[in-house]
């Protein structure tokens, strides 16, 4: 498994989404919020910045967040959301949109998504929308996001028909995934995020397999095997993402799991009682079982 180069600047691990004319860096390290603010200075210097985030992550991260922006001479306003699947609505898409544009967000501003992949689905829509389009910055928390969600550019909400019906491809211009943020979720959370690791892995990296059949452990507890595993899956996506942003061929792989995953969680409400990431990993299971019954592999 090769692991991505060391930013010189930074000493956070630089993962490149190349994409044709709209190349984006992920930011891979421990501490990296305290910092944002001078990243994205650098970025889009004399920006203002809506900060798009839920009630526990900002008990969590926001006043770092807002103190890294001062810093660097970015005024900022934040937008919270009640946490969970259910904000990821028709009405939780109204309070994000307003909240930017009370803010006074223009195209020439930032919207940038502190939180999971609820989050960071949402603000992502939110920006494509308000003002026919302003630029994100993806700032995952759980990993989760930090390994699938915030890459790639999907965003969108839940219909009452299913998930993730509504939505646009919006990609952002910065992802800065502070990996000690992940020392701050409940263990299932973690584990939940695992799945969509592992999902890597079972798309034919089999050196990517091998080392998290050894290292599964440690990705879950924490430490440097963690960090190993989000920039090998965010190099995994990027790959991936460069040569199919629109899903139109090889991106489809990356829903491995994810056709029985949301109508698993459909059948839950769209609540707490399954997490995204656990119905990943049932929906895999049950894709091999049933690739197995027809003969496919």
């Amino acid at each position: 498994m090769s692991a991505p180069s060391p930013s010189s600047e930074t000493g956070a691990r630089t993962v490149r989404v190349d994409l044709a004319g709209r190349p984006y860096d992920i930011l891979i390290g421990a501490g990296l919020l305290s910092g944002i603010g001078a990243q994205i200075a650098a970025l889009r210097p004399g920006a203002r910045v809506a900060i798009v985030t839920d009630r526990n992550v900002a008990e969590r991260h926001l006043a770092t967040v807002e103190t890294s922006l001062r810093a660097a001479g970015i005024g900022s306003v934040a937008v919270v959301v009640a946490p969970g699947e259910k904000t990821k609505s028709y009405a939780g898409l109204e309070q994000v949109v307003e909240g930017i544009i009370s803010a006074r967000i223009e195209r020439r501003d930032l919207v940038l998504a502190l939180g999971g992949g609820v989050v960071g689905d949402l603000a992502g829509f939110a920006a494509s929308v308000v003002r026919r389009g302003v630029d994100v910055v993806q700032a995952p928390t759980t990993l989760l996001s930090q390994v699938d969600s915030s890459v790639g550019g999907k965003t969108g909400i839940n219909s009452p028909q299913g998930k993730n019906l509504v939505g646009a491809f919006h990609q952002p211009v910065l992802v800065v995934a502070d990996t000690a943020a992940l020392d701050t979720l409940p263990a299932r959370e973690v584990r939940s995020g695992y799945a969509e690791v592992a999902k890597y892995g079972l798309l034919g990296d089999a050196a990517l397999f091998g080392w998290l059949e050894a290292k599964g452990r440690e990705v879950i507890s924490g430490g440097a095997a963690r960090a190993e595993a989000v920039a090998a899956s965010c190099m995994a996506k990027a790959a991936i993402v460069a040569r199919d942003e629109k899903e139109t061929g090889d991106r489809a792989l990356l829903n491995l799991g994810h056709t029985f995953g949301h109508a698993l969680e459909a059948g839950a409400g769209f609540s707490d009682r399954l997490l995204h990431g656990e119905a990943v990993s049932i929906g895999m299971c049950l894709a091999f079982a049933y690739s197995a019954h027809l003969g496919l592999c």
